[in-house]
């Protein structure tokens, strides 16, 4: 098994992967790591860390076209393989491909798999460990040509092959469910659907759903549109401003972090529009759909209209569509015209998925 993980500068994929490389051998699967931009310092000695980049174009196409070349090799031998690069890099020099079609063809990937991570956690990582200069909005664009990229890549290359986004994890790394979508493929691929800026004040609320999270995440491989967390910070920068506020108070990576106020209302609009495609492109990504509606406080269903949209979505794509709804409200034909099934309460879907054979009794 090949799978090449894309990703842009700031997610900190070596650590990640060298995770899900230690998961793997505690699971008595091996798996060897190949991160390109380390190999590429490894040939080239002279070049300073953090440098690579800024050699001539000739020069950085060659040494990276050397290391692929001993990727190629070691993939001829090892059981399975990771392969860490980028699918594209915007520098001084413009935007330019970090790979070479012809190079990738050989090496023949199972998989691909785009890593992201939301732009709060990017900003604080690139603060922290790079010396890059940057704008939120930079990071909303580069996120976007890395998903693109990786995309066309796979196309170019064998489209037959899968090709998944993947969020890193914005409380816990996801890293069993990479591991899951290469070891486990019999397991099914869920997408997750509950509100998010409609609770985005309700504590109580938020707990029940991050308890359908956890739970269904035990059972299968997720896609968890909280997993990359900024939808928030919309609602977070209107409250700054009635505030009067020039700043955007938020948390990422266990620590607290200000950001401009202007810099989060240029990216609102990007933000909203990726979320609406990227959602959609899980849910494709997906055997299934499942839906948890929690109750607010006067007893009405928490739908919201994104949700909705998101079960439509998934009723047109073929999709299975499971709904837990909670409420004593009678749920609309929006909800009901589009469910495979509609459940009271997450111990009656577990019975049902367990006697439907899609999880382990």
């Amino acid at each position: 098994m090949i799978v090449v993980v894309t990703g842009m500068v700031g997610v900190d994929k070596k650590s990640y992967l060298q995770n899900v490389c230690q998961f793997a051998s505690d699971n008595n699967q091996e798996v060897a790591l190949c991160n390109v931009g380390d190999m590429m310092y490894a040939e080239a000695p002279d070049i300073t860390p953090g440098k690579i980049l800024d050699i001539p174009m000739k020069r950085l196409s060659l040494l990276r076209r050397s290391v692929f070349k001993d990727i190629i090799a070691k993939a001829q031998k090892a059981s399975n393989l990771i392969v860490n690069t980028h699918a594209t890099f915007r520098w001084r020099h413009g935007l330019f491909p970090a790979v070479d079609f012809d190079q990738m063809r050989q090496l023949g990937a199972d998989m691909y798999v785009c890593l992201i991570d939301g732009v709060i956690a990017l900003h604080s990582r690139l603060i922290d460990e790079h010396s890059i200069e940057h704008s939120l909005k930079d990071l909303i664009v580069w996120r976007e040509e890395e998903i693109i990229g990786t995309e066309m890549l796979r196309k170019g290359v064998n489209e037959s092959v899968p090709f998944y986004c993947l969020a890193r994890g914005a409380e816990e790394p996801t890293i069993e469910t990479l591991y899951n979508l290469v070891f486990n493929r019999s397991c099914k691929k869920a997408y997750l659907s509950f509100p998010m800026t409609l609770i985005a004040d309700m504590k109580s609320v938020q707990e029940k759903i991050n308890e359908f999270r956890r739970l269904m995440k035990q059972h299968f491989v997720c896609f968890d549109p909280a997993d990359l967390e900024e939808s928030y910070l919309p609602h977070y920068a209107h409250k700054a401003a009635e505030q009067g506020s020039y700043f955007v108070e938020v948390s990422a990576l266990g620590q607290k972090v200000r950001l401009d106020l202007a810099q989060v209302q240029q990216i609102e609009r990007d933000i909203n529009s990726q979320i609406y495609a990227r959602d959609f492109m899980l849910i494709d990504q997906s055997d299934m759909i499942i839906s948890f509606i929690p109750t607010l406080a006067d007893g009405r269903a928490a739908v919201s209209s994104g949700v909705e949209r998101e079960l439509q979505h998934a009723h047109e794509a073929a999709k299975e569509v499971f709904v837990i709804w909670t409420s004593k409200q009678t749920p609309s034909v929006f909800v009901t015209q589009t469910a495979t099934r509609v459940f009271k309460n997450l111990p009656e879907t577990i019975d049902f998925f367990r006697n439907k054979g899609y999880i382990k009794k």
